[in-house]
């Protein structure tokens, strides 16, 4: 808890960016994690079975978020490259809040940290079992629930539209309220 608070305070003083980064699957069955309806109603989501959208994603408390949407499975290699392509991007010194899976701690991910951490990019591990401290999880909660409709379901195509529509709308139409970090 320590490191997390300096790292929130070293954010917050704007001498670091602060990301958090997950990924997550966005499938064409929908996300209905409740539902209700009038008796007698019939009530209905249509969807093309089969379909999946993977993302990688990356947001700091200030709604700034950097994803990568693919319709192959994410592994490691898969986040080394796109861990790549951030360190090569960014303009001051960058440390990414992962959780412990396997596509980030892999042997891959472990060698490349040193030419990272030389280019400013910094990974910080959570404990396991702590999705409550990754901010991506939020954003993957805020997508499925709030910001994607019944009807972007209906087709594979107009799924990765709104999906990637929403993910570019982060920060602008579409915000996540996050609360401060108690820094004591």
């Amino acid at each position: 808890m320590e490191r997390s608070a300096t790292l929130e305070s070293l954010a917050q003083q704007g001498l670091i960016d602060l990301f958090y980064g997950d990924e997550t699957q966005v499938c064409s069955q929908g996300y209905v994690p409740y539902g209700w309806q009038f008796p007698g109603e019939e009530v209905c989501i249509r969807s093309e079975k089969g379909h999946k959208v993977n993302v990688f994603g990356m947001i700091s408390r200030s709604n700034q978020v950097h994803w990568t949407t693919t319709r192959q499975n994410i592994n490691a290699q898969f986040i080394l490259e796109q861990l790549e392509t951030l360190s090569m991007n960014i303009e001051k010194e960058t440390v990414l809040v992962l959780d412990c899976a396997r596509v980030h701690t892999a042997k891959l991910i472990q060698e490349r940290l040193p030419y990272w951490q030389r280019r400013g990019l910094y990974l910080f591990m959570l404990p396991p079992y702590s999705p409550h401290l990754n901010l991506a999880e939020t954003l993957w909660r805020k997508i499925k629930k709030e910001w994607l409709n019944p009807k972007d379901y209906l087709e594979n195509d107009m799924l990765s539209y709104a999906l990637n529509r929403s993910l570019a709308n982060v920060g602008g139409k579409l915000c996540i309220n996050f609360s401060p970090f108690n820094l004591n």
